[in-house]
């Protein structure tokens, strides 16, 4: 009966063509059949664009890029069939795979990747939080339909992960703003899945599989995204028969365990949560050398025992999960509220009358931002707020439903992942890179994260990462809290999801062998 209303619920989302944006595969889908249609409860999604969204799961079924990442999350080649490297010339060319084309049948070319990458390095418009990762390509050219020519200012160790990008189509976007192009929410790629439909008004996103792939076409026909901001909400659509699969925090992940008609399918994740502290703000400014101290105050390993139902590890340093990270060194600080109270000795703070600590005639209170409808970051942030207030801290709370960054809050409830190259970071933590929002500052970080994009030898690179994670400890932006486990729940028939990667933050990444599952009725 459960199946039989949803199969009532989609055709009518399917069909209404007043509220929805159609796609190149409209007219193929056939809303009718739910027998090889998966159910995907995911994120709210604002764009599909690849530049725009990179940490979301459709636009890497959507889109291809020159390469791609592989079960250990190392890349390999995709669009492109060969690549070569001149260590002297500091040089990349790429012949691609013939008689590529994309969704909408026009033959892929080199002068759509020229047409990508001039926008990711050339374009000074563009906001973009992966802008950084492209700032050592000093020009992309294109001799012939099949080769495309990469020359880059210096050696970037990085550059094999960031041609992972999904490549834009030329003939689509040429001469248009890229941030507001009707094509971020119609887009076009040569992915394993087209776009068919995005209903806005009935919160979904519908794609079917690609018979034209150039790779394994995938066994389930088509995939219905549903936009849902609450939590509970998937759990409850799982539970109901409206979802097959979804990401779950894990408290309502624990629900589904040992129940037959479902599988719980738990990744490892560089997904951590942290209070990421606003320099823009002039508490911060002025109280920046006060950021360390407040781990000694908050009991981490409480907070994932409740809050995360043990499914997750205490976070230390923000690339401790990746494969260049977890530097013990940089593991400098332990719950220990004598410690606490030493430290802010020692910096010149002393309790008022109230409890709370005051220095220069300023009291120890901050004010972040959590988004209301995220229950496990509003947890997180409601118990380390109430361990601060204990030790003497006053973090208030303000519950948002989007994030206002010209507000002047003092930080908000983070999350963030380095789930590939340790290069991930430098973006982050670098003065004034692309994703570093919150305006950390540090020169030893700086110097840190650029030696470790210019350095080949893997072993000097971990030494180099190793040594920023010390450094970063000593002077952090964010007080890091705990790392997730990724706690997906599946409808029992859903099959082949792989587990061998590690996946990033909200656990994205989980349709990364999407052509190899297959769905039973």
């Amino acid at each position: 009966m459960k199946r039989k209303f949803l199969s009532l619920w989609l055709a009518f989302a399917l069909c209404a063509g007043h509220f929805a944006w159609g796609g190149v595969g409209t007219a193929a889908a056939d809303a009718s059949d739910l027998s090889n249609t998966l159910v995907y409860a995911g994120e709210n999604e604002d764009t599909l664009n690849p530049i725009l969204n990179n940490h979301g799961e459709l636009p890497g079924i959507i889109f291809s890029g020159l390469m791609k990442y592989d079960a250990k999350g190392a890349p390999i080649l995709d669009l492109a069939e060969n690549v070569t490297y001149d260590e002297k010339e500091f040089t990349y060319v790429f012949k691609l795979r013939k008689g590529v084309k994309w969704h909408d049948g026009t033959p892929f070319t080199a002068n759509d990747v020229v047409f990508t990458y001039n926008i990711l390095a050339g374009d000074e418009t563009l906001t973009a939080s992966i802008k950084s990762n492209y700032e050592d390509i000093a020009q992309a050219s294109a001799p012939n339909a099949e080769t495309v020519v990469f020359k880059l200012s210096r050696y970037n160790a990085a550059m094999p992960d960031n041609f992972t990008i999904g490549i834009l189509p030329e003939h689509l976007l040429k001469g248009q703003d890229i941030a507001t192009a009707p094509f971020n929410q119609r887009p076009v790629g040569t992915g394993r899945y087209r776009f068919v439909e995005w209903d806005a008004a009935g919160g979904t996103i519908t794609v079917e599989r690609n018979p034209d792939y150039y790779g394994k076409v995938p066994n389930i026909e088509r995939v219905v995204y549903k936009t849902v901001a609450v939590e509970s909400a998937k759990a409850l659509m799982l539970q109901s028969g409206e979802a097959d699969l979804a990401w779950l925090n894990a408290n309502y992940a624990q629900r589904f365990r040992g129940d037959p008609n479902f599988k719980n399918i738990d990744f490892v994740t560089a997904d951590f949560r942290s209070v990421a502290m606003d320099f823009h703000t002039d508490f911060w400014k002025q109280n920046d050398d006060s950021i360390g101290v407040l781990n000694y105050a908050v009991d981490k390993q409480a907070i994932i025992n409740g809050v995360l139902n043990r499914q997750g590890s205490v976070a230390w340093s923000p690339i401790q999960l990746n494969a260049f990270g977890g530097d013990k060194r940089a593991d400098i600080y332990a719950y220990d509220l004598a410690k606490f109270a030493e430290e802010m000795k020692a910096l010149g703070w002393t309790k008022g009358s109230d409890g709370i600590y005051e220095r220069d005639g300023r009291k120890f209170s901050f004010t972040i931002q959590v988004r209301d409808y995220e229950e496990e970051r509003v947890d997180i942030a409601n118990i380390v707020a109430s361990q601060l207030k204990a030790a003497g801290v006053d973090m208030q709370i303000a519950l948002v439903t989007r994030f206002d960054w010209r507000a002047g809050y003092n930080g908000f409830l983070a999350g963030y992942a380095v789930e590939f190259d340790p290069d991930g970071a430098y973006s982050n933590f670098v003065t004034g890179a692309s994703q570093n929002n919150m305006a950390y500052s540090d020169p030893q970080v700086d110097e840190l994260l650029k030696r470790g994009r210019h350095t080949s030898k893997p072993d000097e690179r971990r030494k180099i990462y190793g040594d920023f994670e010390v450094a970063y400890a000593r002077k952090p932006g964010h007080l890091l809290v705990a790392y997730l486990d990724g706690n997906y729940v599946s409808a029992s028939g859903l099959s082949g999801l792989d587990a061998r990667r590690v996946l990033g933050h909200h656990a994205v990444g989980v349709m990364w062998n999407i052509e190899e599952w297959t769905l039973a009725r």
